[in-house]
């Protein structure tokens, strides 16, 4: 798959998840567990959710290096572009909230899948792991923990941490915690998709690639 290609990918990606985000949000019945985190952060700070989750990206992924990490292009612009577009779409005011618990209950499942479709794009565009994922992949190479229980543990005290904050914890929450994943499952099966198979490309490979398509060929082998 060409670059250009794969970068458009990417930010499609990101911005089918954003949208999911602000789908689950608008289900009313409770935020996954990392927007709990980040909508009790900004009810703390008065910052709008969008830079919030801009901000806890940025410091995760800045973690993750010190863990020993590797990060890629779409590490980057996860951190950057998920939190614009999640402003953006909360901005527009085009997607109404819910007002009962069955309503809310199909729309957040709505919300789960459109968040694992975007995770199809971005993932399939091999541009590197998001600042969670990062997180959540550093847990378990340092301690040696089933990747399930280390995202558990990582979302756990996302939740926990939001909760304390004042972030919207509820039903949902728990339902986005154990749904994401099944979500995740069901739209890469039906896309055929195996996200072990892709090759992640890193900043620096990126760079490189990009400064060998700059460098003018030699002619006469001079």
């Amino acid at each position: 798959m060409k670059f250009f290609a794969r970068f458009v990918g990417l930010v499609f990606g990101l911005f089918l998840f954003a949208l999911g985000i602000v789908i689950t949000m608008k289900a009313r019945i409770g935020f996954a567990p990392w927007d709990v985190f980040h909508a009790g952060l900004a009810k703390t700070t008065g910052l709008s959710i969008g830079t919030v989750t801009i901000i806890v990206g940025f410091l995760i992924l800045v973690a993750t290096v010190l863990l020993g990490e590797r990060l890629g292009l779409g590490s980057v612009l996860n951190m950057m572009l998920i939190g614009v577009f999640v402003d953006l779409i909360l901005a527009s005011d085009l997607l109404p909230a819910m007002k009962s618990f069955p309503a809310g209950l199909l729309v957040m499942i709505l919300g789960l899948f459109v968040v694992a479709l975007g995770s199809f794009f971005y993932i399939r565009s091999g541009f590197g792991a998001g600042p969670r994922d990062s997180l959540m992949v550093a847990l378990r190479r340092l301690s040696g923990l089933p990747i399930g229980l280390s995202r558990g543990i990582v979302e756990g005290m996302a939740v926990l941490a939001g909760w304390l904050l004042g972030g919207p914890a509820g039903a949902g929450t728990v339902i986005a915690a154990l749904g994401v994943g099944f979500c995740v499952q069901i739209t890469f099966s039906l896309l055929r998709f195996d996200p072990t198979a892709v090759d992640h490309e890193t900043l620096a490979q990126t760079f490189s690639l990009f400064r060998s398509k700059s460098e003018p060929e030699r002619v006469g082998g001079e």
